[in-house]
């Protein structure tokens, strides 16, 4: 019999422009679009295959579906899946790591040149008439940012977080790496500093770590009265590396001067999350992931990881 794969949550990844038929092709597919938490106990039930994004994989739900062989996470982080859980099961569980660095490292620097440029409210001052009513051949409402010589901190220096350097390299940006605690690197391509010391010298932090345990609120009160009141910060990783209302205090006080981000603690917001209300705050949807090429590769990956599997050389194992 054909086995059965079940994909919990398509549409984030499929905007009615994806190829299922590779997928279809290993097996008996059933596609939801989305699955609500009270709906995943009966969408798992008789799968041998699941395939989630943001969907959350508890022991609960691997009891709920005792055929579970294979769990594909279409996206690199997997927290949302309990893997030791799948462990203790049998279960094998496996990522995408790499498929959206280049559209990551890409949205990042949009980001943070908005920050330095503030086209959007150029733009809109322009449609409001304030350069017309300026009386001058140039315009501009406030201060623009030259991030030649200035110092970009990197948090998290995997595959997105070089790209970034990088970038920023080529930019005339000094960058460091900041060294988490417990996370020993040797690796001298940049200088390495400890985290509390390379945010008192950065100009500029990017996220790019992990969430975990141990960065849940990486940045939070204590940390951001290390920065300068000049700094920005950038993040592109997860929203929960950030505590939400000591970020929106510091903003409100002058203690950075502006946060850009394509991730929040929840998605979407809720009307009263604390960013929104911030200032010098600017947010995007969590788009960072979804250039179609970035997509497409996501999806190539995955059904690579299922075939891999069941080919018996399993690939990007994660439990």
């Amino acid at each position: 019999m054909p086995m059965k794969i079940t994909v919990l949550d398509a549409k984030p990844l499929d905007d009615g422009d994806m190829n299922w038929t590779p997928l279809r092709e290993l097996g008996e597919v059933t596609l939801h679009d989305n699955t609500a938490p009270e709906q995943v106990f009966e969408r798992v039930r008789g799968a041998e295959a699941i395939f989630t994004n943001k969907v959350k994989i508890g022991a609960e739900a691997m009891e709920a579906a005792p055929q579970l062989k294979f769990i594909g996470v279409l996206a690199t982080g997997f927290d949302n899946v309990d893997a030791n859980a799948a462990r203790e099961r049998g279960i094998t569980v496996c990522n995408v790591p790499g498929y959206g660095t280049n559209f990551v490292a890409q949205t990042t620097i949009a980001l943070l040149l908005e920050l330095c440029h503030r086209v959007g409210a150029h733009d809109a001052a322009i449609r409001a008439g304030q350069w017309q009513r300026a009386g001058a051949f140039s315009f501009w409402n406030g201060p623009l940012i030259d991030l030649d010589g200035k110092t970009l901190v990197i948090i998290g220096l995997g595959a997105i977080g070089w790209r970034v350097a990088r970038i920023a390299a080529t930019l005339g940006m000094n960058v460091i790496a900041a060294q988490l605690p417990g996370r020993e690197s040797n690796d001298e391509e940049f200088p390495r500093l400890p985290l509390n010391d390379a945010l008192s010298q950065a100009d500029v932090v990017s996220l790019h770590c992990p969430f975990s345990a141990q960065t849940r609120d990486l940045i939070n009160a204590e940390r951001l009265h290390l920065m300068k009141p000049t700094a920005f910060l950038v993040n592109t990783a997860r929203g929960l590396l950030i505590n939400d209302e000591d970020l929106a205090a510091a903003l409100r006080d002058g203690i950075i001067a502006g946060y850009a981000a394509d991730v929040l603690s929840q998605e979407p917001p809720s009307e009263d999350h604390p960013l929104l209300s911030a200032p010098n705050c600017i947010l995007t949807p969590h788009f960072s992931w979804a250039s179609p090429q970035s997509r497409q590769k996501l999806l190539n990956i995955s059904v690579e990881n299922l075939r891999r599997f069941l080919d018996g050389t399993p690939q990007n194992v994660v439990a």
